[in-house]
């Protein structure tokens, strides 16, 4: 079962997002904004639109998986398949040809936030002056607007025992 998000920046008041389906929680899509997307990198992603699957890498139009590979890459197994397009990420309408999966402008937070729980997000990153944020989504029948967190480095480090 997918654990959905949404990955968005702030550009004053208003927010550009988009919807990604596998993967949304902390230490996955959380930790990949952390490490590898900067501000421009973050708009450069947001751009692109609807997210599959969030990579290292915004990479390059790919095969949106191993059964939609062409004739001449049909005998590539899953393996060599992850292998080469496995750090990318994987975008509806890039990769896919899908129409509607542009980025969506909110004009605040809480407007993000409710068009998150109507897409059964469970978490939300924002890219705000060069630092990623995250909060969850309360359910839909909520009026409470959540908190926004800082996203750290210690939040990743494993307890030493």
């Amino acid at each position: 079962m997918a654990t959905r998000s949404m990955i968005g920046v702030m550009h004053g008041d208003k927010c550009k997002a988009v919807y990604c389906h596998w993967d949304g929680y902390l230490s996955h899509n959380g930790r990949i904004l952390f490490d590898h997307y900067d501000s421009p990198k973050a708009n450069e992603l947001i751009s692109l639109g609807d997210i599959s699957s969030l990579g290292e890498t915004i990479g390059e139009k790919h095969p949106f998986s191993p059964f939609d590979l062409p004739e001449e890459m049909r005998n590539m197994t899953q393996g060599q398949f992850e292998e080469k397009f496995g750090n990318m990420t994987t975008f509806y309408g890039r990769d896919r040809d899908e129409t509607g999966v542009d980025f969506k402008t909110f004009n605040s937070f809480k407007e993000l936030i409710i068009a998150a729980s109507g897409h059964g997000a469970e978490y939300v990153y924002i890219m705000k002056d060069g630092q990623w944020y995250y909060s969850s989504v309360p359910s839909f029948y909520s009026d409470s607007t959540p908190e926004l967190r800082l996203i750290t480095a210690n939040m990743f480090e494993e307890a030493v025992v």
